[in-house]
């Protein structure tokens, strides 16, 4: 067996913190998750630094922000990782799933890859016929999408969820969980093993089997209010995006302006629905990697890419710069192993959360150390092994997100995020309006203070943290990606 630890690095789609019974949302039914969460370390005040798929995607596995990747939005050419480190160490690297990058089969670094893309393909590569698709082909099926959901009589209302139809093995996340453990017990053992599996949910359409659904449909779920004094005092590029979201469908969503409870109640059911179809698979993959020996010496990282507003604030999915979209669950987990004095012990504390500040991407480097890699010293995320190590390790003063224009967000060219623990400003290029959010006593983002003037020292202070921090970021990045775009 190598010394070095075989790294499962699992990921979601747009998966949002609450959604994990252990982490204090009891509604929730994740048994695997909650198990994660006991027995592994919890980084909760873990920050994506981007607002969309592929920008927050290749930010983490570079360890770069936005600007420096080049990636500031979906299909911006994304071709190189640090994967590819981990396999010129002579770690296997597979991925089983999505990775969002562009081109879709860009090797990225793995041996293998098992591309799975997003469930209802529309903008980017839309006739990319990936190993779902191939499945569904071959038993003589057309996959649920936007075009069938269109004729329905409930499109308008349904605010993206729908009944999953199809055989429940062909659901895209059921498919990529019963695929990563094919993978698991057909591939003869290698060690060391990087692995990342990539679930397309609980990304939209909000798709899960009728069983699944009609759980949640019996529960009494949180749901935000939203009010028109939030709405009337929100910056104009996100009241653009809300009347867009209304008007254009995406993802097979189509955000209703004022929709009902009942509703909000259903697609955040669906929705909630697909997780537990999600924590299904994790348990399973985590059978099949202990019966052929892997969790011997392994380490098991479960996040997500973003989150997903799912009404709140009155939007639709991601391009906000909400804590909803920007936290991420984010759990570390090994195996108890068994001590000389007969006792167990672990790589990392069980049951801890961590609440340090932190960006998602400095995952990047924690996973090249726990490999024996020296990450490369320009990279701009800091290894989060220490922290979890229980080691001294200083959080982030400040955590950042970025994201570009694009087909879905057209009411400002570029908008920054910068994060303390106590305060967020949200900053729109050469726009007169922002976001100013007093998180200590404000922590669900109701109150713009933007035009306060008693918060004009705060809104200039953070104005200066993010002009300075991507002045140094540009300086320290010139040119670092040129060659890669």
């Amino acid at each position: 067996m190598s010394d070095r630890p075989n790294i499962i690095f699992i990921i979601t789609d747009q998966q949002r913190f609450d959604t994990i019974a252990e982490l204090g949302f009891p509604y929730m039914e994740t048994p695997n998750l909650d198990r994660l969460v006991r027995e592994g370390t919890t980084l909760t005040n873990c920050h994506v630094t981007a607002a969309s798929c592929a920008p927050s995607r290749a930010s983490l596995f570079t360890g770069y922000y936005p600007h420096t990747t080049g990636v500031l939005k979906n299909a911006d050419l994304w071709r190189h990782s640090w994967v590819e480190l981990l396999n010129e160490s002579g770690y296997r690297c597979v991925n089983i799933g999505k990775m969002h990058t562009y081109p879709y089969h860009t090797p990225l670094g793995f041996h293998e890859r098992y591309v799975v893309e997003n469930k209802d393909r529309y903008l980017e590569e839309r006739y990319y016929f990936d190993e779902w698709d191939k499945a569904l082909r071959a038993r003589g099926l057309v996959k649920q999408q936007r075009e069938q959901y269109r004729q329905r009589d409930d499109y308008q209302t349904a605010l993206g969820a729908f009944d999953w139809e199809l055989p429940e093995d062909l659901h895209s996340d059921m498919f990529v969980g019963e695929m990563a453990k094919w993978w698991i017990n057909s591939y003869p053992q290698t060690e060391p093993l990087f692995l990342q599996i990539g679930f397309p949910g609980p990304h939209p359409p909000y798709d899960p089997t009728p069983e699944y659904a009609a759980k949640y449909m019996e529960k009494e779920l949180p749901l935000l209010e939203v009010t028109q004094e939030e709405l009337d005092n929100q910056p104009a590029a996100f009241k653009e995006l809300r009347q867009h979201n209304n008007e254009v469908d995406h993802d097979s969503v189509v955000l209703d302006l004022d929709p009902t409870e009942e509703q909000r109640h259903r697609q955040r059911a669906y929705y909630l629905a697909n997780v537990s179809m999600i924590d299904t698979k994790v348990g399973e993959i985590l059978q099949a990697l202990e019966d052929k020996g892997y969790l011997e010496n392994s380490v098991v990282i479960f996040t997500s890419d973003h989150g997903d507003c799912l009404t709140d604030h009155g939007h639709s999915q991601k391009w906000t710069m909400y804590d909803i979209i920007t936290r991420m669950p984010t759990i570390v987990w090994s195996p108890s192993q068994s001590s000389p004095d007969g006792g167990e012990s672990r790589r990392f504390e069980a049951g801890r959360k961590f609440d340090g500040l932190c960006s998602q991407f400095d995952l990047g480097p924690m996973i090249l150390e726990l490999a024996g890699i020296t990450p490369p010293e320009n990279m701009e995320a800091k290894s989060l092994l220490p922290a979890l190590e229980g080691k001294t390790w200083e959080e982030r003063e400040y955590v950042f997100a970025e994201q570009a224009k694009d087909g879905i967000l057209t009411g400002t060219d570029f908008m920054t995020m910068v994060r303390s623990r106590d305060w967020k400003l949200v900053h729109f290029l050469d726009e007169d309006d922002g976001q100013l959010f007093d998180l200590a006593h404000d922590p669900d983002e109701i109150n713009n203070l933007w035009n306060s003037v008693e918060h004009l020292d705060k809104k200039r202070e953070l104005l200066d943290v993010l002009r300075d921090w991507r002045m140094r970021s540009q300086l320290e990045s010139k040119d670092l990606f040129a060659e890669w775009r």
